[in-house]
């Protein structure tokens, strides 16, 4: 597939970000499309296939031959309950593929990723024959993974079927650039880079009073109650985070901000393919594809995201993912 370098994630337009208006989140999709977005992630457990049909709705509304320029990735595998790995069979993921494919109003879906399944799924053939086989029944057109670790990414890319993997990637979760990004990039493997804002914190808008809604996962997830810490602020603690993000204010350049920056830093890794923020609204959809446009950063900037990095999050963050 050829997709946009800036993508949109419709997590928070399903769900567990706190209230989001229909008529916003399409919106918000719309415009998103209008700036040139051509890539769409989501999965069937955001908002319980509320997202899925969102944008099955904003697609509907947009010109036949510019929808088929678009392209929509979803996840299958954490409808699972419980949620272990032998449950990562044929019968189960094209049940959650039917689903998704009906919420999309898609007879062949165009990438289904495997959704942060248990690392002993990368281990076995199962779940990667499943869906092999839906490749070959047309419900599938690509195959990929959203993984959680570093291991999980290597392990993923040892299965052919595989050709994607998103991983969580940004300046406070940089150990993905040392191995898993290049080994991907060398067996021509597409990188989908998630929580590329650390939930909000690499927007620097937050201070140590931010409080969230009770559906918010940045509320209800601040030590993995709900699921890996690692999606919420991207399992950095929330107070360091403030502290390093206001430290990478000094590099953004003028009449950008520093989630533009960030999301520029992310594009400068050459193995990147696409980066997905998430949108509540048209401002937030239009600032972040926007975000390519800026020039890539200079070497003095790179050396403050390295330097804060190590100040603030390495010790939290680098071994544990």
């Amino acid at each position: 597939m050829k997709v946009s370098d800036i993508g949109f994630g419709a997590w928070a337009i399903g769900g567990a970000w706190g209230h989001v208006d229909e008529d916003d989140a399409i919106a918000a999709l719309h415009t998103a499309i209008d700036e040139g977005v051509t890539f769409i992630d989501t999965a069937d457990v955001y908002g319980d296939g509320r997202s899925e049909r969102l944008i099955a709705r904003t697609l509907a509304e947009r010109d036949p031959e510019e929808r088929t320029r678009i392209h929509v990735a979803t996840k299958a595998g954490r409808r699972l309950d419980p949620h272990t790995a032998d449950g990562y069979n044929y019968a189960n993921l094209s049940a959650f593929v039917d689903r998704s494919r009906e919420n999309l109003g898609m007879d062949t879906l165009d990438l289904v990723q495997l959704h942060c399944p248990p690392t002993d799924v990368y281990r076995h053939d199962t779940a990667f024959e499943a869906m092999t086989r839906m490749v070959d029944e047309g419900r599938v057109r690509s195959v990929g993974v959203s993984v959680e670790t570093v291991e999980e990414a290597l392990l993923a890319l040892e299965h052919p079927i595989v050709r994607t993997i998103q991983i969580i990637y940004n300046p406070f979760r940089q150990k993905p650039a040392e191995e898993a990004l290049p080994a991907a990039a060398r067996q021509g493997v597409g990188i989908i880079v998630r929580v590329p804002l650390a939930s909000g914190l690499l927007t620097g808008k937050f201070d140590r009073h931010a409080t969230f809604e009770e559906d918010d996962h940045r509320n209800f997830n601040r030590h993995g109650e709900a699921f890996d810490v690692g999606e919420t602020f991207a399992g950095v603690d929330f107070e360091s985070g403030l502290d390093a993000a206001e430290e990478l204010k000094q590099i953004v350049p003028a009449g950008a901000t520093l989630a533009q920056t960030t999301l520029r830093w992310i594009l400068m890794h050459p193995a990147v393919s696409t980066v997905i923020p998430g949108a509540k609204t048209e401002a937030q959809a239009r600032a972040n594809a926007q975000a390519s446009d800026l020039p890539a950063l200079k070497p003095e900037a790179l050396a403050q995201v390295e330097a804060t990095y190590d100040r603030w999050i390495r010790a939290q963050v680098h071994e544990r993912w």
